[in-house]
């Protein structure tokens, strides 16, 4: 089987390119809950940064061109399922790996204090109890380490904070619109 190729649904063993049935990208549109017996099933893996983004052109592991245009209700979430109006594709959402730094101190104050100088960055952290995640950057990897600061690499799923203003686009830093 040719990847992006799935079974027929009405039972005969014949294939189909999943590719051929669409002359433009599918447009995913709708989130959540199962569809009923769709064509294909894809996944569509992501980094932190790309689930922000609910509007846009992807390609699904498998291959297939799609087009994102889902409403603005937050960030993606790994295991979430979006779908075309015509139900005729059901996509998963995977969380990508990412290339990490992860951050250890010897005492619970250095590790806040380090999250206290990373969130003045407005970086995108996952805070877990005895470390911290961010995005590999040398810059801050060197001012980490010259704090007292045990940091490495790691290849891993990134699943940051969402923040104070948890799902909505943005923030105005107390400046009125």
């Amino acid at each position: 089987m040719v990847p992006g190729d799935t079974p027929r649904q009405d039972g005969d063993h014949e294939r189909i390119s999943i590719a051929a049935m669409w002359s433009e990208p599918p447009v995913l549109s709708r989130r959540g809950g199962p569809v009923p017996a769709p064509a294909s099933v894809q996944t569509l893996s992501l980094s932190a940064e790309a689930r922000s983004r609910v509007r846009g052109r992807r390609t699904t592991d498998q291959g297939l061109k799609v087009l994102l245009c889902l409403p603005r209700t937050g960030p993606l979430q790994p295991g979430e399922q979006l779908s075309c109006d015509q139900h005729q594709l059901l996509v998963e959402v995977v969380a990508a790996q990412e290339s990490l730094l992860a951050v250890e101190a010897v005492t619970p104050l250095a590790l806040l204090q380090a999250a206290y100088h990373l969130g003045n960055r407005h970086l995108p952290m996952e805070i877990q109890a005895q470390r911290l995640l961010i995005p590999r950057d040398g810059v801050l990897q060197q001012m980490l380490e010259q704090r007292g600061l045990t940091v490495y690499g790691v290849h891993q799923v990134f699943c940051p904070e969402p923040g104070a203003y948890g799902s909505a686009p943005h923030h105005s830093h107390g400046v009125n619109p």
